[in-house]
């Protein structure tokens, strides 16, 4: 069969609104897309392949140019013939709901797979292992999914002046052709449902960090805030999606993720290493006797609130935020202002654990200081070879997104540990000496004890990130601070 032909039946096989009666006006539709000579162009029985081929074929015959970009674009447009209207879409997801959530997501899920809106050739290129620390397994991720800039679409970044639509996290992007500076998006769609009497849209990441990676987001872009409307829609969207956890980056720079600019969440059916870890104290949180709270052993700083009642468990972590909103302890650089200016918020955490719900709060602060002038709760200046950028909701939970570079740089450092010629970056080198004065490393176990190494860094950047650390001081301190709710 031809790519053409291939490529019609995947179309009819994910978009009800196709029938093979469409079979003439699509392969029209397509050639006037890769060029005629592309008519009787060899196909191949993978789907996406298929879409290869058909997009190397517009190149050879001149419809697009030679850049990343524009195939990206044309690899989009194609995919949105196999991809319902954004109507019929929600339509269809609402329909399957009927017959219960995982229904509705199972199909949203595999369908946003199958048209290619989710990069799953991209994201089987992560790198994962698991890392035993004293807190559990914590999950690494070197992410090499998202691709390297094409310097064709850098140059043509330059001149491409457009504020439509506003960020990736719009409304807006559902359909959105692309261009050098902004990801195609004619085969994305979004689910719309009612959160606290506004319009918000449900999506998957086009990058997932892991299973069933959920966006959901706000139909207005307005700029991120943590209060207790937030409690209150992380508590429904669970309550909505029930094998799905959800959460909120923080509000403030620094300790909040990449997007402050439009408020969203994020959410999403894996169970992360901070959801197994257990209470180690538990806390009285005052007018609120019938939640049961506690601190959870993780490196930062946790407290989890458990409840059937969703209202009284709203107004619980409501209080929790208030009060360390205003805390200050002096003796551990933590300050609530500076200047007036606020450094205290939280990183919410909601999942459904049977018929209770569970709502972890996670204490952030966001202050600088000529020590440590990236974050004095961030990954200090010795982690950085490793992880330098933000801690967000991901990190914390104890999944770490490391650079791509750290493949490479991995390697050789690999290469150092074991007395062989190597390319190895300064900045590990420090670590690197450490590593080789304490243990023994060959062949066969080389890999295994630096993936080991790296996950004990991850555990220190958490560490880092942690407002009251680990130690005997820091946890009388967050003893202090407990008893003040």
């Amino acid at each position: 069969m031809t790519a053409i032909t291939n490529h019609i039946e995947t179309i009819i096989k994910l978009n009800p609104d196709y029938t093979h009666m469409d079979a003439v006006y699509l392969t029209n539709k397509l050639l006037n897309l890769i060029g005629d000579a592309a008519l009787d162009l060899p196909g191949d029985p993978d789907p996406l392949k298929n879409l290869d081929l058909m997009v190397q074929a517009a190149q050879d015959n001149g419809k697009i140019p030679d850049s990343q970009s524009a195939r990206q674009i044309l690899e989009s447009q194609l995919m949105d013939f196999a991809t319902p209207t954004p109507s019929r879409v929600n339509q269809l997801f609402w329909d399957k709901y009927q017959a219960g959530p995982r229904v509705a997501t199972d199909w949203f899920f595999a369908l946003s797979r199958a048209n290619n809106y989710i990069q799953t050739r991209a994201i089987a290129k992560n790198l994962v292992f698991p890392a035993k620390t004293e807190y559990g397994d914590l999950e690494i991720t070197i992410n090499l999914s998202k691709p390297e800039k094409d310097p064709k679409d850098i140059a043509a970044a330059a001149h491409a002046q457009s504020g439509y639509p506003a960020c990736a996290l719009c409304l807006q992007t559902e359909g959105y052709a692309g261009r050098s500076n902004f990801a195609a998006r004619t085969n994305h769609r979004i689910i719309r449902f009612l959160l606290g009497g506004k319009t918000w849209g449900f999506q998957y990441s086009p990058y997932a960090y892991f299973n069933e990676h959920a966006i959901f987001l706000d139909a207005i872009h307005e700029p991120m805030v943590i209060d207790q409307s937030t409690f209150e829609n992380l508590l429904a969207i669970v309550a909505m999606f029930p094998t799905y956890f959800v959460g909120s980056n923080a509000d403030l720079p620094i300790v909040g993720g990449s997007m402050l600019a439009h408020e969203h969440y994020q959410g999403g059916r894996h169970t992360f290493p901070m959801a197994k870890a257990p209470i180690e104290t538990q806390v009285e949180i005052s007018g609120h006797p019938h939640i049961f709270a506690g601190i959870v052993k993780w490196p930062m700083s946790v407290i989890r609130l458990v409840s059937a009642d969703r209202e009284e468990l709203v107004n619980a972590a409501e209080h929790v935020r208030q009060v360390w909103d205003q805390y200050t302890d002096e003796s551990l650089d933590v300050r609530a202002f500076v200047d007036g200016k606020p450094h205290h918020t939280v990183t919410p955490i909601a999942r459904r654990v049977g018929s209770e719900y569970q709502l972890d709060l996670v204490l952030r602060d966001n202050q600088t200081s000529k020590q440590y002038p990236d974050g004095i709760f961030h990954p200090h200046q010795d982690v950085q070879h490793i992880k330098k950028e933000n801690i967000g909701l991901i990190e914390v939970m104890g999944r770490a997104i490391l650079p791509a570079r750290l493949k490479t740089e991995l390697a050789e450092v690999q290469k150092y540990l074991l007395d062989e010629a190597n390319d190895m970056k300064p900045i590990h080198k420090a670590w690197a000496d450490q590593l080789k004065a304490k243990y023994q490393w060959t062949p066969d176990n080389a890999e295994a004890q630096l993936q080991e190494a790296v996950g004990r860094v991850f555990a220190r950047v958490l560490e880092d990130a942690g407002v009251f650390k680990r130690d005997e001081i820091g946890q009388k301190a967050f003893s202090r601070f407990c008893r003040t709710l």
